[in-house]
């Protein structure tokens, strides 16, 4: 195991490994990107990539090896993007479901993901220039931790960055993100910040390991699979979900092409889609915030009927409590969540 890390280390620390890969398009791509860009272009997509292993036993290499090509398509992927104006990249670096592989694997696997990080870090000033912000999306506890603390480096020293964002979900499920997120609605319940009529889809939707970042336009999945594996449920319920039959490491600028060439066939009624759900919502959160003033009013009324304007004035600021009540919990979770990054990080820079 040792002599494999150490050949894993020389092939990272190789400029291939590079997170952010510089150069342009040749001619035909810039012409081709010219074109697309015409047209509504995603500006968040999320790719699972997947077929890594397979690549390795196509090409008769360690499975290790395969994850690395992977790392090194990503990179690729990353540069297209940024030509093509897509802002947003959300990656499915590692499952909880992946802890279940051998532990040779799931070792080796986390020795990357060190290295991964570790380089991110030697690359500071780069991503500094390009701007680019990382996110990890997952529970970090089930991680090392060292690799937590490197984590923690990562993303501290980019959390200013604004002109483009990666997300990489790494010890991620969607029903655990899910199941994560009524935790915390239900902490915020004990702790007063809010009132369980305050609870709805778009509080859950705050408190996703995602909540900073918009729903993704274009979910793309390599290898020929056609399922989602628990990643991005709740966010893709209104998105173009693209499935590819190449495996990740041998993905091209022509399969992104192609993948949003099928977003932009069908822009027009994900959109219809998006619209009907927020409008959906919206009647949705009057019809609660109507139902809770007017018990409010009868309790505070003595069952005595109030006036239209009497109902008017206690909906307006029952709506504006509940706002605010939302807006503490927010700030308060958010603070929560800072807290734990940073105390990795100041654990890290002392030690």
């Amino acid at each position: 195991m040792r002599k494999r890390s150490s050949s894993l280390k020389a092939t990272v620390e190789s400029p291939n490994m590079s997170w952010i890969r510089e150069g342009e398009l040749n001619l035909l791509e810039k012409i081709s990107a010219n074109i697309l860009k015409a047209g509504p272009m995603p500006k968040h997509v999320a790719f699972i990539m997947d077929g890594n292993r397979r690549f390795a036993r196509k090409k008769n290499m360690e499975r290790q090896e395969g994850h690395m090509q992977g790392f090194n398509k990503l990179a690729e992927t990353l540069r297209w993007c940024k030509h093509l104006n897509i802002r947003e990249v959300t990656v499915y670096a590692f499952s909880i479901e992946n802890f279940k592989r051998t532990q040779n694997e799931v070792d080796g696997l986390m020795e990357l993901a060190r290295q991964k990080f570790e380089k991110l870090l030697d690359e500071r000033e780069n991503l500094e220039k390009h701007g680019v912000c990382i996110r990890v999306l997952g529970d970090l506890n089930m991680l090392p931790l060292d690799l937590q603390q490197l984590i923690a480096k990562a993303v501290v020293s980019t959390k200013a960055h604004n002109k483009c964002f990666l997300n990489v979900c790494f010890a991620y499920t969607s029903r655990y993100e899910i199941t994560n997120a009524v935790r915390e609605m239900a902490w915020g319940v004990e702790q007063g910040l809010i009132k369980a009529s305050d609870v709805s889809e778009p509080l859950l939707s705050e408190c996703l390991y995602s909540n900073k970042s918009p729903n993704p336009d274009l979910l793309i999945r390599t290898s020929g699979e056609v399922r989602l594996s628990d990643f991005l449920l709740w966010q893709t319920s209104h998105s173009c979900l693209v499935f590819q039959s190449v495996l990740w490491p041998e993905y091209s600028f022509w399969n992104l092409c192609e993948a949003i060439l099928q977003y932009q066939l069908n822009h027009t009624s994900i959109q219809k889609a998006r619209d009907l759900h927020r409008e959906h919502q919206a009647a949705q959160q009057l019809e609660a915030d109507r139902a809770c003033a007017a018990e409010l009013l009868q309790h505070r009324g003595n069952g005595k009927p109030a006036d239209a304007q009497r109902r008017q004035e206690a909906l307006l600021h029952y709506t504006t409590r509940r706002e605010e009540r939302i807006q503490d919990f927010l700030e308060a979770l958010k603070h929560k969540r800072d807290s734990f990054i940073h105390d990795l990080w100041s654990d890290a820079v002392s030690a």
